[in-house]
């Protein structure tokens, strides 16, 4: 029986939730891989990095800043776990009958030094609460200017997740002066190509989700 204090979660903020929860490990696992688009070279874990930015621009979009800022406070969860677990597996001895190129490659693709785990989680929790900020400051009628303020807030986001981590996984091991200039460079262009369509498809998908529950 359904009491006062029941609470009914919009299908959006399910689906996207879930979404979210997902994406937040994968864009370590993927950041393994440095690809090429053209000159512009950037470790794939952007991808799904856009796309947890997109997604918590269109959950401030349909549910509010506070709703946002709680999904992010949320996403260190399995962001810590996918951590924890990985650093527990690489401990466990190796199967002998493993496949012999997998035996050397997956402590390199999976494993990552003590300052990238730190920067990965302190870039997450700053750049992402800071595009939620942004994004919701940002503020327009009826959901105008929807693209550019996604693409604003992502940007400048992504400006300082790069100078987060770069400098505390490089800083005092490597120049870091190139290597972050390449990379601020590489992901407002893919900023500015992907978030716009990203969060205009999230709306418009929240939207129908919740119009439809509600009819």
């Amino acid at each position: 029986m359904e009491t006062s204090s029941s609470r009914v979660i919009a299908p959006s903020l399910l689906l996207f939730a879930i979404l979210y929860g997902g994406m937040v490990p994968l864009g370590g696992f993927l950041g393994a891989k440095q690809v090429a688009l053209g000159p512009l070279a950037v470790e794939a874990g952007i991808f799904p990095f856009l796309t947890l930015i997109a997604i918590s621009s269109g959950i401030a979009e349909l549910h509010g800043r506070a709703v946002a800022d709680r999904l992010v406070r949320l996403g260190f969860i399995p962001l810590v776990l996918a951590i924890l677990l990985t650093l527990f597996v690489l401990q466990l001895p190796t199967d002998p009958g493993m496949y012999e190129p997998a035996k050397a490659a997956f402590p390199v693709i999976v494993g990552q030094s003590w300052r990238m785990m730190a920067a990965g989680i302190l870039a997450y929790g700053v750049s992402v609460s800071l595009n939620v900020w942004l994004f919701s400051r940002m503020t327009a009628n009826n959901g105008r200017l929807l693209p550019l303020r996604g693409f604003v807030a992502a940007a400048l986001s992504q400006i300082i997740d790069t100078l987060i981590f770069i400098t505390v996984s490089f800083y005092g091991v490597r120049p870091i002066g190139d290597l972050m200039l390449g990379q601020m460079i590489a992901k407002i262009v893919l900023s500015a190509v992907m978030v716009p369509l990203l969060v205009m498809a999230v709306v418009a998908i929240g939207r129908k989700l919740d119009a439809n529950n509600a009819g």
